[in-house]
């Protein structure tokens, strides 16, 4: 049986997630409209992997005997200034998403409930790798510089290629437990 305190933070930590779900998308959104479909691209898997992440909790909070209640969602900001502007969301939000996720091992510490702590430490290593490539893309950008023109284009052909390998491991996730 999951415990209560755990289970009530882990309902925030779903949505939480789902929140960033959406966010992914009105930037993916952003991206696809102002001509960036590699970055659009990239940022649809994003939100997928968010939504995974969320059902995740789903099925964690379930499977133990509790009851994961699914709460309505504010609407995300759907106006960038640039590339560059989203980017950085991306990864501020992923600090923000990390903090929770620390709060959340904390309280599974506090609460014994070694289990979820187990569980829980999965998502602790994912946002390593999450926070490490938001910067990483915002590294590139500010290398490109004043001439962007060509630059972005070279850039969003990466983050398509980026896309890809993120679709691959996201199927093969998505068939794995943590």
């Amino acid at each position: 049986m999951i415990n209560k305190k755990v289970e009530s933070a882990m309902i925030k930590q779903i949505e939480i997630e789902g929140f960033s779900s959406q966010l992914y998308l009105a930037m993916a959104s952003w991206c696809e409209v102002n001509g960036f479909a590699g970055a659009a691209k990239f940022i649809y898997q994003q939100t997928e992997e968010e939504r995974m992440h969320m059902l995740k909790f789903v099925h964690h909070i379930n499977e133990r005997g509790g009851h994961a209640v699914i709460s309505a969602l504010k609407k995300p900001d759907h106006e960038f200034k640039s590339i560059y502007n989203v980017f950085e969301q991306v990864l501020k939000h992923e600090q923000f998403v990390t903090d929770s996720i620390n709060k959340l091992m904390d309280v599974c510490a506090t609460e014994k409930d070694y289990t979820s702590a187990g569980f829980v430490q999965w998502f602790v290593t994912e946002q390593i790798e999450e926070e490490a490539t938001a910067q990483g893309i915002l590294d590139k950008i500010k290398l490109l510089g004043k001439d962007k023109d060509a630059s972005f284009f070279l850039m969003d052909k990466e983050l398509e290629v980026m896309a890809a390998a993120k679709i691959a491991a996201f199927a093969a996730a998505a068939n794995a437990k943590p």
